[in-house]
């Protein structure tokens, strides 16, 4: 099978660590040419030298995705050192969870989360958009998440930044359609990375678990503990129930991995055995 990763370009935000790094990572090994994004200097460096080490090309750049001007750098960086930006993957995100009632304590989160969560997606479009389309290609992949899918109590503010990835997205669609092709990954719980550290209010999580809210502690207990047994854990199991970060890396670059003229433009991600509602 031709592998449509070699010579790529590819902006990853969120780089240092979580899927951000996966995805860099993966496709570095796959022969493209990735631009790693995040505001950590020395777990970028880090993560830029594992790549180098395993024979693949990187180069850091240390941004905060909240800001225009550092991500127009990131993409003439990228243009610098590659002389194109093929794909970006605006992945960077925070999950503050928490009720209304927990305003005060949420209210700095809440605006750091829309910060990142919507104007660092918007940004991160911005700064490649005017490449891309003089290019006459490219590829925007966004992480939004699927409790952007509906409402829920606990998740008002991070589901509304997360829905508004897909607005975003679908309306550069229609208004790129032959220049640009645009994905939504929207992945379900993925408990092993530090995207949880976020949650404000652990009771907040409820909303997109409704009854089944002791129940998936109870599990998320048996998963994390000692032996944990194979039908939790095992990805070949029907009742697999929570997705590994690897796993779900491997959706968003195979989605990256297709001919210019295919696009996956929608892309749910779950564990067959999970829990969630949305």
């Amino acid at each position: 099978m031709r592998n449509h990763l070699e010579g790529k370009v590819i902006i990853v935000t969120g780089a240092a660590g979580g899927f951000g790094r996966l995805v860099a990572e993966k496709t570095a090994a796959r022969g493209a040419r990735v631009a790693l994004c995040d505001v950590n200097r020395e777990a970028l460096d880090e993560a830029v030298d594992a790549i180098r080490d395993a024979g693949g090309e990187a180069i850091a750049c240390v941004a905060d995705v909240v800001s225009r001007d550092d991500m127009a750098r990131v993409a003439a960086k990228a243009v610098e050192a590659y002389d194109a930006i093929d794909v970006i993957v605006n992945n960077a995100g925070v999950m503050p969870l928490a009720f209304f009632s927990d305003h005060e304590i949420a209210a700095e989160a809440w605006d750091r989360c829309i910060d990142i969560n919507l104007k660092g997606v918007l940004h991160g479009i911005n700064a490649v958009h005017d490449q891309m389309t003089e290019q006459g290609r490219g590829h925007v992949v966004n992480v939004s998440s699927i409790y952007g899918n509906y409402p829920v109590a606990g998740a008002a503010v991070y589901g509304a930044t997360k829905a508004a990835v897909r607005f975003l997205a679908e309306a550069l669609r229609q208004e790129s359609q032959g220049r640009i092709k645009v994905t939504t990954i929207r992945p379900t719980g993925v408990p092993a990375t530090g995207l949880g550290a976020g949650v404000l209010n652990s009771e907040a999580i409820g909303g997109v678990l409704g009854a089944g809210h002791a129940a998936f502690l109870e599990k998320l207990g048996v998963l994390f503990g000692e032996n944990p047994p194979a039908e939790l854990t095992d990805p070949e199991a029907i009742t697999y129930y929570a997705l590994s970060p690897e796993l779900l890396a491997d959706q968003i670059v195979y989605a990256i991995d297709q001919p210019w003229g295919v696009s996956i433009s929608d892309l749910t991600v779950r564990a067959s055995g999970d829990a969630y509602l949305l």
